[in-house]
């Protein structure tokens, strides 16, 4: 059975009107008219609540949906849909339990369609499953708990050494001195860089991250990182760096990218075994026009154990780490973010060797005033 609504007609940006089917929306939606009884009920209305159109439609809104709130009263007597004051034109979205076998715990927010403060004419119900905004308010908690924990040692640490030595600064010789104040500027870094971490998952999820693209060149920022590993004590022959010719030119945000990089590396470093080989080679990629241009790809892969198959489908989730060895589970969600804001892809596989391989795809980024 079909709902009695049609297609309805909505205007678009441009002005022209477009069709809309309820069975499109990817909310529940349901419309009970000015006899109380349901005429849509779309496939999202029966996903959330596990009711079929045909047990729904023609039936009283309240028999049809006998929604109740955590008490167990009734809620379409409590709030009297087609009553009430006649200024009244919603209600706010909350938590209601549809009974049944396990009862089902759905949002629900109400919309009365009146004119002016005539009958109400339509009660729109617009209902959403519980479980995404507890995987939100899950995630939320896990980022104040990861937060709170990365936060409180290196605080720790600064307060206990500044402290220290305001107490008792003469007592301690120049070099105890630095290498207290070394300590405090380590653990400064390591503040600094979490709350950036934070400001860039604001931007990735808000969807605000703003690539400022310059010409780069990938094979040299490779060489760059890698360069700077060896000066910070990683053995030289630890890395191979393999470079494709021609490589096409590339228009990206260069700080963005070594951001990308250096995770991937020190992420082979630390959770890797052998070799690190980095390759950057040519890779074709399809715009949306369907236009391939050259791009370019850079495959990170090391020796070590490699990632369970089981984990793989995770890697580039919030809070997933390889192993126990720290870290706040966000660097490689992060890296994700980037790679796409830039309009590329990333992927990890077992490497040749046995170990993780990462490997993203940059396409050109030429702004369009050059293209």
């Amino acid at each position: 059975m079909k709902s009695q609504f049609p297609r309805q007609r909505v205007a678009s940006e441009s002005g022209s009107p477009v069709s809309l089917d309820p069975d499109e929306l990817p909310d529940g939606l349901v419309i009970a008219d000015e006899t109380g009884c349901v005429v849509v009920f779309n496939a999202a209305a029966a996903r959330v609540t596990g009711l079929s159109a045909e047990s729904v439609l023609g039936r009283p809104l309240d028999e049809a949906l006998p929604l109740e709130d955590l008490e167990g009263r009734r809620w379409w007597q409590l709030t009297d849909p087609y009553g009430g004051l006649d200024i009244r034109t919603r209600q706010p979205e909350r938590n209601l339990l549809l009974p049944g076998p396990g009862g089902r715990e759905v949002l629900v927010s109400v919309r009365y369609v009146r004119e002016g403060r005539g009958p109400v004419q339509r009660v729109v119900v617009a209902l959403r499953g519980t479980e995404a905004r507890r995987r939100t308010e899950r995630s939320h908690a896990e980022l104040i708990a990861t937060v709170a924990h990365e936060l409180r040692s290196p605080l720790t640490s600064v307060k206990g050494f500044t402290a220290t030595l305001l107490q008792k600064w003469e007592r301690f010789t120049e070099d105890q001195k630095k290498l207290m104040l070394e300590t405090v500027d380590a653990d400064a870094n390591r503040v600094t860089r979490l709350i950036a971490e934070l400001l860039d998952i604001s931007r990735i999820d808000s969807g605000r991250l703003e690539v400022r693209r310059q010409p780069v060149r990938l094979d040299a920022a490779v060489r760059r990182h890698v360069d700077g590993l060896v000066a910070a004590g990683v053995p030289e022959e630890r890395f191979a760096v393999r470079v494709g010719e021609p490589l096409p030119l590339l228009w990206a945000d260069a700080d963005k990218i070594d951001q990308v990089l250096g995770n991937l590396l020190e992420n082979a470093v630390r959770h890797g075994e052998g070799t690190v080989t980095i390759e950057v080679d040519p890779a074709k990629s399809e715009e949306a026009t369907g236009r391939v241009r050259e791009g370019t790809a850079v495959t990170v892969s090391d020796q070590g154990p490699g990632i369970p198959e089981e984990s793989i489908p995770r890697v580039f989730t919030r809070f997933w780490r390889g192993s126990k060895r720290g870290g706040t589970g966000l660097g490689l969600y992060i890296v994700k973010g980037i790679v796409e804001a830039h309009g590329g892809t990333i992927r990890v596989d077992r490497g040749p060797e046995g170990g993780a391989s990462f490997r993203f795809i940059l396409p050109p980024g030429i702004p369009e005033v050059l293209a």
